[in-house]
């Protein structure tokens, strides 16, 4: 199983990513591992989750306050949310 997700935050990155890990255990994932891309200069990132449920790619944007969807999907659809996120957050 795999999941993407789409998180908006009033919080600094680090503190985003915080949050959202946080927010996955509370919905009952246990995280194995965890990474967080974002550049400076984006109001952006991406945090990619591996977990005892699947892997997760949470893709997190400024907002007013925190707010978090997840939802179901195929690998396919989860490695390509990452390369275009990954892509966009490069420059590239």
């Amino acid at each position: 199983m795999a999941y993407i997700g789409f998180a908006k935050t009033d919080l600094a990155p680090y503190e985003t990513y915080s949050i959202i890990l946080k927010e996955l255990e509370e919905r009952g994932f246990k995280i194995k591992f965890s990474k967080h891309h974002w550049a400076g200069d984006m109001p952006f990132g991406l945090v990619i989750v591996e977990s005892d449920r699947g892997n997760i790619a949470i893709r997190w944007a400024l907002g007013k306050t925190f707010e978090l969807r997840i939802e179901e999907v195929s690998d396919k659809d989860l490695s390509e949310f990452i390369d275009d996120t990954l892509e966009y957050i490069s420059g590239d």
